[in-house]
């Protein structure tokens, strides 16, 4: 297959970074240490939880409205979201003048809430599930002519989302093994296509949570598939991937070479560890690198690196956490 006939070809993803170039930070890759201590091998983090949003989804989000008409600016841009998603979203709307819907549903925690309706972005409550909050996104785009914006499954947030993998490559040599957390896949879907371009001998390994992993149950199932929405620390990683998946499932499918399930005291023991030994900040989707490690789940990981991926975590929940109280959502 040429690079031409590969979905979301390295050279969207170039594109991306050279369009979203001066509207993101470019985020370090550093030496952890202690988890190299642990695993008796080279183990970096990439600190992309210090993104201006707080997430990874900056990425995606800005390049989606950078590439947008005149006419689709004019007309706004609809989007559903577990949350930090709608906040880079909701962040690049506005920096570009243009109006801003994010349709969540009742399980995305208030601060992330908060924190999309602080930038600008009108705020519906939809259903209890991410698949209520995409029919009111599907709704908009019929009735109003909105431009709906997939979290996930959008070759423009993919390409965006997949920088990383450049920036990873630039800061570390053929790295053995990139751990990337796993959601609808739109992350590791740009990641892996980056990595694996450059470096076709790389592992590039999806980290989720035991409740609610809707693509790694569509993996197993060989097509997408539901899968209900329960809490879970991992909040980021819930929702669907969406029944007429045409990206992200091909995509992870392909390039994704393990999937590892997390339990939540697992998930709990990244965060604490990611705050008491590396000083940072980590939500649970963005430790999960951090805690399958830490779990023995990763075989020899050789010279690897850890996505962190997010901070928009409750800081008291985050407060009870470190403080060694376990939280059960």
């Amino acid at each position: 297959m040429t690079e031409k006939e590969l979905l979301v070809p390295v050279g969207a993803i170039e594109d991306a970074r050279r369009r979203i170039d001066g509207h993101i930070l470019r985020t370090p890759l550093v030496a952890s240490a202690a988890l190299s201590e642990f695993c008796g091998s080279a183990v970096c983090l990439k600190l992309e939880h210090h993104q201006l949003t707080g997430s990874f989804k900056l990425r995606g989000a800005t390049n989606t409205v950078l590439s947008l008409s005149d006419e689709e600016k004019r007309r706004g841009v609809a989007t559903f979201s577990t949350g930090n998603h709608g906040r880079a979203l909701a962040h690049a709307a506005k920096n570009a003048g243009v109006r801003c819907i994010v349709c969540m549903s009742e399980l995305v925690p208030q601060n992330k809430i908060e924190g999309i309706r602080s930038l600008g972005a009108e705020i519906r409550i939809v259903g209890r599930s991410q698949d209520d909050a995409q029919k009111e996104v599907e709704r908009l785009a019929g009735e109003e002519k909105m431009v709906a914006v997939s979290p996930i499954d959008d070759p423009r947030i993919i390409a965006g989302q997949g920088t990383l993998g450049l920036e990873i490559l630039d800061d570390m040599d053929a790295p053995d093994t990139v751990l990337v957390p796993l959601s609808g896949g739109g992350l590791i879907s740009g990641v892996a296509r980056a990595i694996k371009f450059n470096n076709p001998k790389a592992r590039v390994i999806g980290i989720s949570m035991e409740r609610g992993a809707a693509m790694a149950e569509s993996l197993h199932a060989g097509k997408p598939v539901l899968v209900e929405e329960v809490p879970s620390l991992a909040d980021s990683l819930g929702g669907g991937i969406g029944l007429d998946n045409r990206w992200t499932f091909a995509m992870t499918r392909e390039l994704v070479d393990d999937v590892v399930l997390l339990n939540e005291d697992e998930i709990a023991g990244g965060i604490s560890y990611a705050y008491w030994q590396e000083g940072e900040i980590v939500e649970g989707a963005g430790a999960v690198g951090i805690a399958a490690l830490l779990a023995g789940r990763i075989d020899a990981p050789g010279r690897c690196v850890a996505l962190l991926t997010g901070c928009n975590i409750d800081r008291g929940v985050h407060h009870r956490l470190i403080s060694g109280e376990m939280v059960y959502l």
